[in-house]
């Protein structure tokens, strides 16, 4: 074979090898605790059809919502030793436990955002960008985007009461999931938190095993857990968010190109998303107050975040956390 003939041939391998490598084809399953009705999957469902367009079918995404494939813990868990390709449920509360990141739970605290704008300043930035590397040489969790959930607010059962300061909340049973950091956010408000999973969450307030519980409010109309409360305190502790991930090693076993074209997908599904998210969050009271008879209580917000204030002045969060870490993130600008 000549010398010709042999650079032919090595072209020829190399174009078949990257041709074999793009017509490669994915299936990624992709679960939330969520209901049907909820806004979040039909997100999830936006993402896969703009990513199957994108990468010409290549990319198949299979949605599983309300929890087939696990609840947020094992779905995450399953993530994180590759069983399981994706899931919506995350954010840096469960990083804290499942990843053993307790410094990542900063980002969760109760008042720590000012604002939407805030919050996507602080996690798309700079700051959020070094937490979400260090999560996936910890844990095998790649970040692929932060879709704004709504602003979490309580909501009480009529044995609760209205409740309208820190001290109000004293002794109730208020449901939180079951991390370091969320439990710490109930204390920070001045209740008893208690860790339920999201799925038991109904039961809970309807037989009175929680005296409430903390969503935002298209979260708690489309669970139907306005449905067996009767009041909703707009006590706006925690700007939420969920972060889509994604295994690790599948990300980076995947072609460029397909990155590029999940990235892009989640892009579109989050303003789709958060758009619906900011409607329903200004509408959704008004139904419940007329489908349910939800009462809707305007709290000495200040008395909270004075409450939370000194619940994170404590030492063991600058150690948890690094040192004054809560301060630099609520300065930015």
């Amino acid at each position: 074979m000549n010398k010709w003939a042999k650079i032919i041939l090595v072209v020829c391998l190399v174009m078949l090898a990257a041709g074999g490598l793009f017509a490669q084809t994915y299936t990624l399953r992709f679960n939330t605790v969520a209901s049907p009705a909820d806004d979040q999957v039909k997100a999830m469902q936006k993402f896969a059809d703009v990513v199957k367009t994108l990468s010409a079918g290549k990319i198949n995404v299979q949605i599983f919502h309300s929890g087939q494939l696990g609840d947020q813990k094992t779905a995450l868990l399953g993530v994180m030793k590759g069983s399981l390709e994706m899931a919506c449920d995350a954010s840096p509360s469960w990083f804290t436990d499942l990843a053993a990141y307790p410094e990542i739970g900063a980002l969760e605290a109760a008042y720590l955002y000012r604002d939407i704008d805030h919050m996507y300043r602080v996690t798309m930035g700079p700051v959020g960008q070094a937490y979400w590397e260090a999560l996936a040489k910890k844990s095998k969790l790649r970040v692929l985007d932060v879709w704004y959930l709504g602003t979490r607010e309580l909501d009480l059962t009529a044995k609760a009461g209205i409740v309208k300061t820190p001290a109000d909340l004293k002794g109730i049973k208020l449901r939180m999931p079951n991390t370091a950091t969320w439990l710490d956010v109930g204390r920070a408000l001045g209740a008893n938190p208690t860790p339920l999973g999201f799925g038991e969450v109904y039961m809970g307030l309807k037989t009175g095993t929680i005296d409430g519980q903390d969503n935002p409010i298209p979260t708690s109309y489309n669970e139907k857990f306005l449905e067996v409360t009767k009041y909703v305190v707009l006590t706006d502790h925690v700007i939420g968010y969920v972060t889509p991930v994604i295994n690790e090693d599948l990300w980076q076993a995947m072609p460029e190109t397909y990155r590029v074209f999940i990235k892009q997908a989640m892009r579109v599904a989050r303003f789709w998303f958060n758009e619906r998210v900011l409607e329903d969050e200004t509408m959704l009271l008004g139904k419940a107050a007329s489908e349910w008879g939800i009462e809707v209580v305007i709290p000495d917000k200040k008395a909270f975040m004075d409450s939370a204030a000194k619940f994170y002045s404590d030492p063991r969060f600058d150690v948890m956390y690094g040192k004054g870490t809560l301060a630099k993130i609520r300065a930015i600008e």
